[in-house]
Formats: C-alpha cells, sequence, structure tokens
C-alpha cells in the first residue's frame, strides 16, 4: 500500500508552506502514475506515532512528482513536513482522489490558501491541451501565496488562454472588490463585473476550507449554476471533522457485537466491531488489521468501501457522491454498522 521514496528537493513557497519534490524510482513510475487533482497520502513517524496525511499533487506536466504541504496551527504533521530535507525518505501511497477535470473546454477554478495545490495541476494540464482557464486565488497577503511563481509562469505562457485574480484580506488592493476573503457574493460579483465567465464554465472546481465550499456553492446554484457543473476538494485543519452521534440502531448493533469482514485486495479478511468501537476503521485497527485511510475526517475518500451485505451509518461524509451512496459506497473511517453481520468491499470500482 505505501512505497518508500527519497525526497529530492524541498522548496520554500511561503513563510509556513513547502513543496516537496520526490525521487522517482525507474520502477515505481508505474505506481505512481497520476492525474491532475489527484493526492498523495504521506507517511511517517512523528514523536513517536506513525501518522498520515493527504496532501495534493501540485505538479505541472512533466515535471517531478511534488505536493505543497502549509504549516497548520496544531497540525503536528504538516509542522513536521517543514523540516523534511534532501535525502530523507518518506512512506508515501500512490495517487488518489476524484478532484480531477472531466475534458472541460473552459474551467473556472476557486481555491483559497493551500486549496491551490491542486489547481496548479489542473490549471496547467488545462491550458496545456488549450482550454481556457480562470483562477480565483484567495490569500492573506502576497507573501502567503503559494506557488506564485508556477502561476505566474502560466499566466505569461497562455496569456490569451488564463485569467489569474489574487482576492487579498489583509493586503489591500487597487480594486475594492479583490479586497477581503471568497464568498459566493464575491465570486457572484465578479461574474456580473465580467472578470469570470461562470455561466460558460463547463466545469467549476473549488478547493479550500468547507465554509468557503459551501456558501460559494450554495450562491451560485440558487443562480441557476448545475450542481453537475460543480466539483469540491475540502481541506480542513489537523483533527477530526464534527461527527454526528451514534444512532440507537448502531449503539444496539455494537453493544451486541458486529461481525464484520472486509476484501481488500482479493483478500478477506475478519473481525467484530464492539461497544467501544467508534467505527469501523477504529474496530479493524484495535484488532491488528490496517485498512485504507488517511484523514479520518471523511474528506479524502482514501477508506471508500462498498457495503455488499448488512448495513452501516456514517458520522460525516465529505467526499461520496449521492450517486455513490446510492450504490451502496461508505467510509470506512466514518461507517458504524447497524446490522449484526457487514461485508465492505474495499475493492470494488
Amino acid at each position: 500500500m505505501f512505497h518508500e521514496l527519497t525526497i529530492r528537493e524541498v522548496r520554500a513557497e511561503t513563510p509556513e508552506a513547502v513543496a516537496i519534490t520526490f525521487e522517482m524510482p525507474e520502477q515505481g513510475n508505474a505506481d505512481f502514475a497520476w492525474k491532475p487533482g489527484q493526492y498523495l497520502t504521506l507517511r511517517d513517524t512523528v514523536d513517536g506515532e506513525d501518522m498520515r496525511r493527504s496532501y495534493s499533487i501540485a505538479s505541472l506536466p512533466g515535471k517531478p512528482l511534488t505536493v505543497g504541504v502549509k504549516r497548520l496551527e496544531g497540525g503536528v504533521f504538516s509542522t513536521h513536513c517543514q523540516g523534511l530535507k534532501p535525502g530523507d525518505r518518506i512512506q508515501v501511497m500512490r495517487p488518489e482522489g476524484r478532484f480531477t477535470p472531466r475534458g472541460e473546454d473552459s474551467l473556472v477554478l476557486i481555491a483559497a490558501g493551500s486549496g491551490i495545490t491542486p489547481m496548479v495541476s489542473i490549471a496547467a494540464d488545462a491550458l496545456a491541451r488549450g482550454a481556457e482557464v480562470t483562477l480565483i486565488y484567495g490569500n492573506r497577503n502576497t507573501d502567503t501565496i503559494m506557488f506564485r511563481e508556477a502561476l505566474e509562469g502560466l499566466k505569461d505562457r497562455y496569456v490569451d488562454r488564463f485569467t489569474l485574480i489574487h482576492i487579498l484580506s489583509r493586503e489591500p488592493q487597487d480594486v475594492e472588490l479583490l479586497n477581503g476573503r471568497i464568498t459566493g457574493e464575491k465570486i457572484a460579483a465578479l461574474g456580473r463585473a465580467g472578470a469570470v465567465d461562470l455561466d460558460g464554465a463547463q466545469g467549476i472546481y473549488l478547493c479550500g476550507p468547507g465554509d468557503m465550499i459551501d456558501d460559494v456553492a450554495e450562491t451560485l446554484q440558487g443562480q441557476g449554476i448545475e450542481r453537475e457543473r460543480l466539483h469540491f476538494e475540502r481541506f480542513f485543519q489537523d483533527g477530526e471533522a464534527p461527527r454526528k452521534p451514534r444512532s440507537a440502531e448502531a449503539e444496539a448493533a455494537a453493544e451486541a457485537g458486529v461481525s464484520v469482514e472486509v476484501v481488500l485486495d482479493g483478500s478477506r479478511r475478519r473481525f467484530n466491531v464492539q461497544a467501544g468501537d467508534d467505527t469501523v476503521l477504529a474496530a479493524a485497527a484495535r484488532q491488528g488489521l490496517e485498512l485504507p485511510y488517511s484523514c479520518k475526517g471523511g474528506m479524502c475518500c482514501t477508506c471508500r468501501c462498498k457495503v455488499t451485505e448488512g448495513s452501516a451509518e456514517m458520522a460525516v461524509n465529505y467526499s461520496l457522491e449521492p450517486w455513490e451512496l446510492e450504490a451502496g459506497f461508505t467510509l470506512a473511517c466514518q461507517s458504524r454498522p447497524t446490522s449484526d453481520r457487514l461485508v465492505l468491499d474495499f475493492d470494488a470500482a
């Protein structure tokens, strides 16, 4: 599941963010083939604890595999990454994620803070194949703009097809509309001003804090933008997202004990969920079985699996689409059985 990669370069992007580039062994090229918008899960031992976090790939076409990591307040792993150096080795999971473009000819990308990381590769790839791209990027000030050099390079190269709009909350700009935080009303105002063609965009991609995404998405849908054109990738602070309390059905099942069987890499493995286990993932870890996961917050979809027998509820879900829920998919890091037996297929497409 994890491969050990050597760090090739660590480059400071801002005073609180770095770009980490990996050496890619010849035999690893196939394993690490990636699509713009996907992420890598990094794993390392920090202060004696086994930790992992997911970070989006920010590579330009044809360039080495790179991720961007911004230090978060209280973020143990993101702080650890700031101290990595060339020659260090770290465990890396193969690229994953579905926040990828659908071949659109016109895209609007909206990012805040470190939400820019997947947008770099999405914009560069789209521009290289001839698409028109508008990127709206929110930060506190100029010094906190990640991948500024790469974005300026794209702007210079694709002057007729790439529009780059910076929104700054703590550094005044001449145009009043470009001051403050990214909100739904601000995006709508940029559309009314003709700075961005929201109606003509075949795909609108949002990445950053959940409240920003929710506000912008709600505003755009209220203006008639179809939900099918909106695509999200949420970033969150280290730590768990707020979780719903366990239902009476889940409480009863856990008290009685649940037999769980998982299908993973073609093998079947079994364990039990008991009263003290908050989720399927926690129960598996308690019994020494490692299931795929990264964020544990219901956001990255690394632990996506399909319920093929039994039933389960989720504490939160920020990543599965409605069609996936209808098809029976769940997130192991959020799943609580509501039946006496549960079968989960991690190999399901």
